[in-house]
Formats: structure tokens, C-alpha cells, sequence
């Protein structure tokens, strides 16, 4: 009976050691999480359809660049500066990439930057293009608001939106959808604050000084400058909200 009792209990620990060890070998696997985290995960993820934006290879069509240094990323986008062009308004949506164009000569050739400032312009029709190259779902560095081009995108709205401007629905939506998805890759509620160290002097604040923004902030805002225009700028707590509404956001 000795003997027995003595195999049943190698058995059984043999059994309890094998099951121990296979446990640990599912719980520590690479990817393994348990079901309360993977459901807090979903919950905690806030993003938005990418919208439609138009190609700079299109509107750069039959146009010879002018030359761009090397592209340059940051870690991630957790802002973006809204800009106006101060051009115009009264244009028919189909010349709007000869606008973008117009600017770009502007920036790249006039001003010898090395691209086009903006990441993105939106047209008075809503249509959304592609601005300074490097890939529209990257952290590219923009030259958009001076000492604040870092980990943030700039957006400007074709035309001029001074005081009694009325912004287009379709133009104020696009850029709504635009800053939820971008801001979104990052996980940053376009509602929230976020804080920004100055890289130059020449903007607000003073090389190196931490300054808090909005996620979705005017151009002014870093910079002074009447960008992007008194009816604009009201805009943007409608815009705020409605690109946390695109998110999922309560």
C-alpha cells in the first residue's frame, strides 16, 4: 500500500508540475494578454476613418519641384495647427490645386523652403490634399508654425477668414475629419490640452520654454500672427468637438 501511495503521489504532482509549467508557457508567450486587458485596450482606442485627401503627385502634375531636402519625421503627432492661406475665397473648387500650387511656388520657390510648409490643405468645397511630402499617415515635420513644426501637423483652409468671414460647413467637416484621424494615430483626444517645448525663439515663447496648447490650436496661437483668421478661430471649439465625436469620444 506504501508503495502505492507513493507512485499516486509522483503522478500527481507530475501532473500539477505539467500542467504549472504549460500556464506559464501560455501566459508568457509573445502577444499573450489576458481577456481584461484586451477588452480595456479596445475600449481605451479612439481613432477615425482616414478621409479622402488628394495625392500632391496630382496636383503637383506637369509642375517641376523645386528642391526638397531630405524629409524629416518626429515620433508622433499630438497636435495640429489650423492656418488660413490668406488668399481668396471666391474660387471655384476646381482651380483649388492650382492655388495649392500658387502657394507652393510661393513657400518652395520664392521663400527657397524646402517644401511646401503645410502637411495638408482643405479647399472651401471640403476637399482635403496632401501638402508637404512624406507620407500622409507619418509624423512628417513641417515648416507651418514656428518653433511648434515638431510632433504636429499644420492644416490651412484655402482663403482668408477674417472677422464676418462665414467658414464653409463642407471646409470646417474636412478639417474635423482630418485632425480626428491624424490626431488619432496617436491616441490624443482632440478636446485634451497638450504641452509643446518652443525650438525657436522666434515664436510665442522663448527657445526651450514648455507651453500648454489644444490639440486642435490656431496658428496664433504659437505664433504672432493674425492666422488663421478671427472666423476661424471661433470655429474651433465646434471643430474639437466634432473631430472627438469622429473618434467615438463621448
Amino acid at each position: 500500500m506504501r508503495v502505492l501511495r507513493r507512485v499516486w503521489r509522483w503522478v500527481l504532482g507530475g501532473l500539477l508540475l505539467g500542467l504549472l509549467v504549460l500556464c506559464v508557457v501560455l501566459l508568457t508567450r509573445p502577444g499573450a494578454k489576458d481577456s481584461g486587458t484586451v477588452a480595456r485596450t479596445a475600449a481605451e482606442g479612439h481613432t477615425a476613418p482616414e478621409p479622402r485627401i488628394v495625392p500632391r503627385a496630382k496636383w503637383l502634375s506637369g509642375t517641376d519641384p523645386y528642391h526638397r531636402d531630405p524629409v524629416r519625421y518626429a515620433d508622433r503627432v499630438v497636435a495640429v495647427f489650423i492656418h488660413h492661406t490668406d488668399s481668396p475665397n471666391d474660387y471655384a473648387c476646381a482651380d483649388a490645386p492650382g492655388i495649392v500650387r500658387f502657394v507652393y511656388a510661393g513657400q518652395a520657390g520664392g521663400k527657397e523652403w524646402d517644401d511646401i510648409g503645410y502637411n495638408f490643405l482643405v479647399d472651401r468645397c471640403g476637399t482635403v490634399y496632401e501638402g508637404r511630402a512624406g507620407g500622409v499617415d507619418r509624423p512628417v515635420v513641417g515648416a507651418h508654425t514656428q518653433g511648434f513644426n515638431r510632433n504636429t501637423a499644420g492644416i490651412a483652409a484655402i482663403g482668408t477668414f477674417t472677422e464676418g468671414t462665414p467658414v464653409p460647413k463642407a471646409m470646417a467637416e474636412s478639417i474635423a475629419a482630418l485632425a480626428a484621424w491624424k490626431l488619432g494615430l496617436s491616441g490624443i483626444d482632440p478636446r485634451s490640452t497638450v504641452r509643446l517645448v518652443s525650438s525657436n525663439s522666434l515664436s510665442r515663447f522663448e527657445k526651450g520654454t514648455a507651453a500648454d496648447f489644444h490639440a486642435i490650436a490656431g496658428h496664433r496661437d504659437g505664433y504672432r500672427t493674425a492666422c488663421p483668421g478671427e472666423a476661424l478661430m471661433r470655429e474651433l471649439p465646434a471643430i474639437r468637438t466634432r473631430a472627438a465625436r469622429l473618434q467615438g469620444r463621448d
